[in-house]
């Protein structure tokens, strides 16, 4: 299978009239282009990387919330993008946005300018936190927009944040099941970073708001990424795309900021699965067995943890209990689905 090729495209704030506690798009993003410009360099520029291998390319409107702005530019943009649909230079058109922003006639537009894949800032189902972050929106609304973009046999997406204010671990994963209820295909999930000149930097600044620990982070994340695991939503990211922006301290004041976020999630995701496990692999060792895990290949760091922190948590817990071990080793196979494990143990 050739490898996916995102062409992204981020359109600046100017589509959203809300202003939501946490957020600062020019620091997110790194982008400080207007909306109303030519975006065919931008496109030329990624696709010419591949060698005209375009089979699997997508143009992604990322950023801002595109169906709010000016709908002549929105038109104006899709059409370009179409442009490239309709030359077989790309395969789809995708595009993020809000759930308020979302209705029959602005489906009837992307449905006939060759998007496919749709993606909704959520960041929370409980009206509660979605008040706190003066999201602008309720969750009976994300719920609507949820189910006419399925009527209309698009490809969502649900984004959703962990750490808003007022936010707990109960309703991250409440929100998470909801997302798998309303039918999302594919999830992203965002732990809230603290970005400067904001209103959640005011409210961290004034003890309003407690941000979140890298490690709250990661816990909360993990317990949400099992939800979707679960039930077969595909999660795209965990955590923010690396920006320069992101990497200035002066942009950011707190929160979640780790260039290795999702492998932190990941690691704590194969925590659990070992913790859950940690009575067999007691009744079954022995000094002179080997511990395999096998894992689907590419994961083998994910399941030994950061500094193979979960190595070292089987052999303390092995230890705590008596029981002892000749080796540990984590071997890929092509057989074992990703987001499992398989334990198995061999004489040395």
């Amino acid at each position: 299978m050739e490898k996916h090729i995102n062409v992204p495209v981020f359109i600046p704030h100017e589509g959203c009239k809300n202003d939501c506690v946490f957020c600062n798009q020019r620091t997110i993003t790194g982008v400080r282009n207007s909306a109303d410009r030519d975006i065919r360099p931008e496109i030329d520029r990624v696709l010419a990387t591949f060698g005209g291998k375009t089979e699997n390319a997508e143009i992604a409107f990322f950023g801002g919330s595109f169906t709010g702005i000016e709908r002549p530019l929105m038109i104006k943009l899709l059409d370009v993008a179409y442009e490239y649909v309709k030359e077989g230079k790309v395969s789809s058109v995708r595009l993020s946005t809000r759930p308020d922003y979302i209705d029959e006639e602005i489906l009837d537009i992307l449905k006939s300018r060759g998007v496919t894949d749709i993606e909704l800032g959520l960041q929370s189902m409980r009206n509660s936190v979605l008040l706190s972050s003066n999201r602008g929106h309720t969750a009976e609304c994300s719920e609507k927009a949820c189910e006419l973009i399925k009527k209309y046999g698009f490809i969502l997406t649900g984004q959703m944040m962990i750490g808003l204010p007022s936010s707990t671990l109960s309703d991250e994963v409440y929100t998470a099941e909801k997302i798998v209820s309303m039918r999302c295909d594919c999830a992203r999930i965002y732990p809230t970073v603290v970005f400067e000149h904001t209103k959640l930097c005011e409210m961290a600044k004034s003890g309003a708001y407690v941000p979140l620990t890298v490690e709250d982070a990661v816990i909360r994340s993990a317990a949400v990424y099992k939800v979707f695991v679960k039930n077969g939503v595909k999660v795209l990211r965990i955590g923010l795309q690396a920006t320069e922006a992101l990497e200035k301290s002066e942009n950011v004041y707190a929160g979640a900021n780790h260039s290795a976020l999702g492998e932190l999630v990941l690691g704590e995701y194969y925590a659990g699965i070992i913790r859950d496990n940690l009575d067999f692999i007691s009744e079954n060792s022995g000094k002179k067995k080997i511990l395999i895990l096998n894992c689907a290949p590419g994961e083998q760091s994910k399941v030994a943890g950061q500094k193979k922190k979960n190595v070292s948590m089987i052999k303390e817990s092995l230890k705590i209990r008596n029981a002892f071990y000749g080796a540990i080793k984590i071997i890929p196979d092509e057989a074992v689905s990703k987001n499992t494990l398989k334990f198995e143990f061999y004489d040395l």
